[in-house]
């Protein structure tokens, strides 16, 4: 009996796949992993000198660190459900079959290629200045004007309005998932006497309950580590209101040159949401076992 033999098309070495991906074994240990060690070491010093867990200790005690985690968790909460649920809205909206629909997704797309840039923060500060546009509307309304950028809760407003403008890459996601469920699945849940939100809720929700998943982590995520909206529009004003995690980090490692105490935030931001993900997580976990 002849003994077939296997032939590794890209060589004959069992060590031959491990040789492929040392680049990015090496890539990762040197630019990803080394600089976490290095980060939490640096965490350790003061100013050169190690002082343990000094760092930590005091900013859990003072009051920047739990002001700007306030601020973080406040913003990720408001901004990420809206996000979701608009993103959602208008990728129903260009799932359906209508005349010139591509040039409407690509309208839609637009202001997350614009992001939170120079010219597009610009505008934005021109909108909601004091005699900017939106108060003009409201005057026009019968409305008083308000301060945006002098009221603590109008200042947040309009930081997450500005994020949740750039909803196009969400919306895509769940535009994608929408085209993939099976037609067959409205037709049979239209012959049982489903009309269109009965047909949202019991087809269309548990067949991109793993997309939203995904847009939900990743949203949060992106939410915790906001940094530039906050520092070009309103400088984490006013009183610190809208000064995120993020924005305390640059503040501690160019304004002050606290490297140690930039580090240290830097870890607990990250063991914040890591904590986060892991909540949602489970809780999705559970309401997929529950689905099923």
């Amino acid at each position: 009996m002849n003994t077939r033999k296997y032939l590794n098309p890209v060589g004959v070495s069992k060590y031959t796949g491990l040789a492929l991906i040392s680049p990015f074994i090496i890539g990762a240990v040197l630019f990803i992993i080394y600089p976490f060690v290095c980060s939490f070491a640096v965490g350790l010093t003061n100013r050169g000198s190690f002082v343990g867990l000094d760092n930590f200790r005091d900013m859990l005690s003072g009051r920047d660190f739990p002001q700007a985690a306030g601020v973080t968790f406040k913003y990720a909460l408001i901004l990420v459900p809206l996000k979701l649920i608009v993103s959602l809205l208008v990728a129903l909206l260009l799932n359906m079959e209508l005349k010139h629909i591509g040039i409407f997704r690509t309208a839609f797309y637009i202001p997350s290629i614009l992001g939170a840039n120079l010219a597009v923060i610009i505008m934005w500060q021109y909108l909601f200045t004091s005699d900017g546009l939106v108060n003009q509307l409201l005057s026009a309304m019968g409305l008083s004007p308000v301060s945006w950028y002098g009221n603590t809760n109008a200042a947040l407003f309009i930081i997450v309005l500005l994020r949740l403008w750039e909803f196009g890459s969400t919306m895509v996601i769940f535009l994608a998932a929408l085209r993939d469920i099976p037609r067959e699945l409205y037709e049979a849940a239209r012959v049982d006497g489903c009309g269109s939100i009965r047909a949202f809720f019991t087809v269309t929700l548990p067949q991109i309950k793993n997309v939203i998943f995904v847009n939900l982590i990743l949203q949060t995520i992106a939410a915790m580590q906001e940094f530039s909206a906050p520092y070009m529009l309103t400088g984490g004003g006013p009183l610190g209101s809208t000064r995120t995690v993020g924005m305390l980090i640059y503040e501690e490692m160019f304004t002050y040159g606290s490297e140690g105490t930039a580090n240290a935030v830097s870890w607990v931001l990250f063991v914040l949401i890591a904590a986060v993900v892991t909540l949602l997580y489970k809780l999705t976990g559970r309401v997929r076992r529950d689905e099923d």
